[in-house]
């Protein structure tokens, strides 16, 4: 099976405060994107990659490499559509990526391919959650404390294939569904099973300026690995 990536870099990310898109911002000299890119192509069985970009920013350098850069929507859905467009007639199975979760290895990509390859048509993968989790009402009080042994914090790449992945979009727009988190979700929603592998600790989502020192120290500790 073919297997392309969409890597999904057309936030605002106003909560980190930089002044500019998320996926362009620098960590280690290269911006988040860059690196996302990077790590994609580096997957054994991915053959495509698309990069989804803010609109005006499809020709910026650091996204030399990609197969295609398209524009990005009014929201997360809007501009996933805008990269499975863009895939190659022959794709089977894609994975969608976020920028902001520039540091997940080529391996994990790999993991989830092989996933979908395996026969799951939606895979995602999550890391055990370690804090105690509350459900808490509109006037602040605790309705419920969920076993954390069953939760898992949902990384990407989420691994679909082509034809079910489709499905889940169009569904959403008959829908009006503007407001998914992710494209897990899509298919939940669809009334499909979504299977869980595990995640991998780098697979953090860069999303607040703590979150660039973390990112900066793990780039260190590759780069003293090498």
């Amino acid at each position: 099976m073919s297997v392309a990536c969409i890597v999904v870099a057309a936030g605002r990310g106003e909560r980190l405060g930089e002044g500019r898109p998320k996926a362009f911002v620098d960590i280690g000299g290269r911006p988040l994107v860059w690196h996302a890119l990077r790590a994609a192509s580096a997957a054994a069985r991915v053959t495509h990659v698309v990069v989804v970009a803010p609109d005006g920013m499809e020709d910026d350098p650091a996204l030399a490499g990609a197969a295609a850069v398209v524009p990005g929507g009014s929201t997360r859905q809007h501009s996933v559509a805008n990269g499975l467009a863009a895939l190659p007639a022959d794709t089977e199975a894609v994975l969608v990526h976020d920028a902001a979760r520039c540091l997940a290895p080529p391996e994990l990509f790999d993991a989830v391919a092989a996933d979908v390859l395996a026969g799951h048509n939606a895979v995602i993968p999550g890391l055990p959650v370690v804090d105690t989790l509350k459900v808490v009402d509109a006037a602040g009080l605790v309705t419920a404390t969920p076993d954390r042994a069953a939760l898992r914090a949902v990384q990407t790449p989420q691994g679909f294939g082509r034809g079910v992945l489709e499905r889940a979009h169009a569904a959403a727009v008959e829908r009006g569904d503007v407001d998914a988190p992710d494209d897990g979700v899509l298919v939940e929603r669809l009334g499909l099973p979504v299977h869980v592998v595990a995640g991998h600790a780098d697979a953090f989502k860069v999303t607040r300026p703590q979150d660039l020192l973390l990112a900066a120290a793990v780039l260190a500790r590759r780069a003293a690995t090498v």
